[in-house]
């Protein structure tokens, strides 16, 4: 099975991803993950995506769609995947329909993570990232087991810059209004599901599972 997870910040997509991913046997793919990947594997793309970082520049959508395409070629795909962190817009969506249709496959299902302002400003307000292996924790949710130490690498652990109440709101903001054609987009398609993550991650999960298991 083929499924997006879509969501606003601190909605809890990059967690759930790949728990649900283990879970159902799926593979995970992170764009942000898939980017590094091939940043630090020195590949004609990743060495491409380098340059415009290095710039301070966005990564362009033509390289991140050719990394998708060459992902969705890898045998651990064979079972389907959760997509995490992409499509963010309607051009995206687009882009990706016609990725995976050139492979004769398409997307099954979509879900939305609908979270409160309220329990989303809690979440990223509390998350704490490593500096070195980007593992994410939360100082209440998922506290790691020394204070301010990463469990699975000992780096030191830091909050984001935009983890602050006022960033946090105005990233909703944007977050709403780019995503308003893509909600659209995945519910005129019938394959947007809406589910309330408002809750803690494995009360959700097995949620997410559920709702995959009847569509």
């Amino acid at each position: 099975m083929r499924i997006i997870l879509l969501g606003p910040p601190g909605a809890g997509k990059g967690t759930q991803a790949r728990v649900l991913a283990e879970r159902l046997g799926l593979a995970h793919i992170s764009t942000g993950d898939l980017l590094r990947q091939n940043v630090t594997s020195g590949t004609d793309l990743g060495k491409e995506a380098k340059g415009h970082m290095d710039e301070g520049a966005l990564v362009p959508d033509e390289l991140v769609n050719k990394m998708l395409g060459r992902r969705f070629d890898a045998p651990d795909i064979k079972n389907g995947f959760i997509l995490d962190g992409y499509p963010r817009n309607l051009n995206q969506a687009k882009e990706l329909d016609q990725i995976l249709k050139e492979k004769s496959s398409g997307i099954d299902l979509v879900i939305y993570l609908n979270t409160s302002e309220a329990v989303i400003v809690q979440r990223l307000t509390g998350r704490r990232v490593c500096k070195s292996c980007g593992a994410n924790f939360h100082i209440k949710n998922m506290p790691p087991k020394a204070e301010g130490i990463c469990d699975n690498c000992s780096s030191a652990l830091y909050q984001r810059n935009d983890d602050n109440v006022e960033t946090i709101k105005t990233r909703l903001q944007v977050y709403d209004n780019v995503s308003a054609p893509l909600i659209s987009y995945y519910t005129q398609a019938g394959k947007l599901k809406r589910l309330n993550a408002d809750g803690g991650a494995g009360p959700v999960l097995e949620k997410m599972v559920r709702l995959i298991k009847l569509s």
